[in-house]
């Protein structure tokens, strides 16, 4: 039997996705070296991105290696959004304050 926690992961990497909660400074650009900006944002993610960041969540990856999947999640939620001419965009985030990922 699965545990609550369990399910909830399951749920989150098949068909709800997570909502994540940062306070990060974001950078962008081709290289996501544009000129940034600290910002607060609070967002819902794929079951896609979900799987990804709760697998490397489970392993011994570093903090780099999750902020870097998180700031894809994040670029596909928010800032990619409705295309807009931004789907080749590049979001890099540096100098977390808060992360926070819930399902």
């Amino acid at each position: 039997m699965a545990t609550a926690g369990q399910s909830a992961r399951q749920r989150a990497a098949t068909s709800a996705g997570l909502v994540i909660s940062i306070t990060a400074y974001f950078g962008f650009g081709s290289e996501g070296s544009d000129a940034g900006r600290m910002r607060d944002i609070q967002v819902a993610v794929s079951p896609s991105h979900a799987a990804a960041i709760l697998a490397v969540r489970d392993t011994s990856a570093t903090d780099s290696e999750l902020h870097d999947l998180v700031a894809e999640a994040i670029a596909d939620a928010y800032f990619r959004v409705e295309g807009g001419g931004r789907a080749g965009l590049k979001v890099r985030i540096e100098a977390v304050e808060r992360l926070d990922i819930a399902f």
